[in-house]
């Protein structure tokens, strides 16, 4: 069983990588706004990502300012973004299908709240 805390980094792991895949030239600022986390909070996950070996820097060769660097996913992030997206797809056809039962469940209720309310205002 997982803890709230390691499915909240799991997913930012995931979103990190998937942004990162599209985009390896953005900066870490750019990064934390489009994750919706903190420079530092982001400087971490980076820097977990580094060391587990699923992303790499590289020089960003375009800049003007050479301290820019690019974050590259290696194969080995490459799998493990496919892997994440596979468990992260599950997580959301399951809430999906909770949220699906649940809509259904208040429709139901609504229908016989209707029609106890028809037939006490008939009576």
């Amino acid at each position: 069983m997982t803890t709230r805390h390691t499915r909240l980094q799991e997913d930012t792991h995931f979103r990190v990588l998937l942004i990162l895949q599209e985009n390896p030239e953005m900066s870490q600022r750019e990064l934390a706004e489009a994750v919706g986390i903190s420079v530092g909070g982001l400087h971490y996950v980076l820097k977990a990502l580094i060391e587990k070996g699923l992303v790499k820097i590289g020089n960003f060769t375009a800049a003007k300012d050479k301290r820019r660097y690019s974050y590259i996913l290696t194969p080995s992030g490459i799998a493990e973004k496919a892997s994440a997206t596979k468990r992260f797809l599950a997580l959301k056809i399951d809430e999906y299908e909770a949220l699906k039962a649940e809509i259904d469940a208040l429709k139901n209720q609504l229908a016989d709240d209707e029609l106890l309310q028809v037939r006490s205002d008939g009576r």
